[in-house]
This record gives structure tokens, sequence and C-alpha cells, in this order.
């Protein structure tokens, strides 16, 4: 009797351990993300609304900083890291003609636009001739700046040049008789002080503290000037990316960008996944 109970449970446990065995192949590995972050709201919104998410449906996501965006997307190309969501289209097209990559952006994300913030001058109709305009000296940033004080109507841009490309070289009426002074971003809010208004990029003013509600007017976001999750090209089919597109095209999300504008008065996202 006690020979039989002893095969018994040897049996019993040959079988239980086979169907262990089985149950683990049919279980993959998770998937990890890696994403290159970079100081801002981007990487901020990401983290804290998208991560979460992505870890619900199963993913593991790992993130490094970087102070430097080429870096991140070298890191990416390279195949160090798999994901960013600092940068607009232009510049993703910059890097990959200038480092012959193939990085690719499978969705736009929730922007924060350039603004025009008032420096020594207070609101719009107070803008006078030799009215000192700080604007970011990055070329991108530049057209930007453009677009926006023709908005603005205080220049007239030569409606033959690509819009994506404009430069000092194409204002053809400076009809506030406004003077351009170039420095660099991070240099801006500190500068509304010495100027009569500046041009802020939306991740700069964020990081510096300022109010979203301080601007007296916002940029109309082109579609080349939307942050983008930016991928390599033989990763944007991955299941992991299309559920991170699903995440930031959802509904889910657009509501808590919604909520956030209504009680965060550093930021306020401008959707563009419709």
């Amino acid at each position: 009797m006690l020979k039989v109970k002893k095969w018994l449970g040897l049996a019993l446990g040959l079988v239980l351990i086979s169907g262990l065995l089985a149950c683990s192949r049919q279980v993959e590995p998770t998937t990890t993300i890696r994403v290159a972050t970079s100081p801002g709201p981007y990487s901020e919104l990401f983290l804290e609304e998208v991560k979460p998410a992505l870890e619900k449906e199963g993913y593991q996501v790992e993130n490094r900083d970087f102070d430097d965006l080429q870096r991140a997307n070298i890191a990416i190309q390279e195949g160090s890291m798999d994901l960013n969501v600092d940068q607009h289209t232009l510049y993703m097209e910059q890097f990959n003609r200038e480092a012959g990559a193939d990085l690719v952006a499978v969705t736009p994300v929730p922007t924060v636009p350039t603004a025009l913030f008032a420096g020594q001058k207070k609101s719009l109709d107070e803008v006078a001739p030799g009215d000192q305009v700080a604007i970011s000296d990055d070329p991108v940033d530049v057209t930007r700046s453009l677009l926006l004080l023709e908005k603005a109507g205080w220049i007239r841009l030569d409606p033959e040049t690509d819009k994506s490309e404009v430069g000092e070289d194409d204002i053809i009426e400076n009809k506030a008789g406004i003077e351009l002074s170039l420095v660099q971003a991070p240099v801006l809010p500190q500068a509304l002080k010495d100027v009569a208004y500046a041009i802020i990029p939306g991740s700069t003013f964020y990081d510096s503290g300022m109010s979203a509600d301080q601007a007296l007017l916002n940029e109309d976001l082109r579609p080349e000037l939307k942050l983008q999750a930016v991928v390599r090209s033989t990763d944007q089919e991955a299941d992991w990316v299309k559920d991170l597109v699903k995440i930031y095209q959802s509904d889910q999300l657009k509501e808590r960008v919604e909520e956030i504008n209504q009680t965060n008065d550093r930021v306020q996202w401008a959707w563009t996944a419709d």
C-alpha cells in the first residue's frame, strides 16, 4: 500500500510539473518599453498619465533622462532606448537628415503652444515702434515666432515662402515697427523685464514656473509643430506602439488633459490627436 501511494504521488508530481511547463510556454515575456525622457511637460505627462496606462496593459516601462534631445534620438536610433515624446516633426526630420537616421512619428501628443508674453508692455494694444521683442534663436523657434507675430498683426510675411521655413528675410512689412532680439530659449523668461514682449516656447515657460494665463497670444499649431511620439521605423508596427497610440488618442486622456487645463495654471495643453 505504501509503495502504491509513493508511485501515485510521483505520478501526480510529474503531471503538475508538466502542466506548469505547458503554462509557462504559453505566457509571453513582459515587453519593456525604454523611454528617453527630457525635462518639461511632455515627459511629465507621459510619466504621470501614459505610463500607468501602459503598465495596466502589462508592459514594463523604464525611463532615462536626457538633457540633450539629440542624444536621446541617437540612443533610440542605436537601440538602447525605444521612445521619446519631446519633439515635433520638424526636429525629428532634421535629425534624420543630419544623422542618416530613420526615426518615425507614430502619433501626435498633447502640445503646449508657443506664446507671446508681456514684458514691459502689458497688452498687445500697447505695442509701439522701437519696442523690442525677444525670441529664441533656434531656427525652428524663429519660424514659430514670426508666424505668431504675423498673427498678432505686427508684421507681414512673404506669402510665397513655405510657412514651415520662414526666416527674418521673409518679413516684407514691419507694421508695428518692432525690433527683434534673438536669445537662447532658456533665457527668455528672465529677459521679460528688459524687453517690451517675448515669445517663449511652451516647454520653456513651463519649466520657468510661469503661468500659461500670462500669455497674451498663443500660436496656431501647424501640423509639423505638434509634438510627436517618436520611435525607430522598425518598431512602428509593434504591438506596444499600437497600444501607445491608442492611449494617446483615447477619450480618457483627452478628458484628463481638459481637467489639467482647468486646474493647473502652469500649462494649457492643445489636444492634437483629433
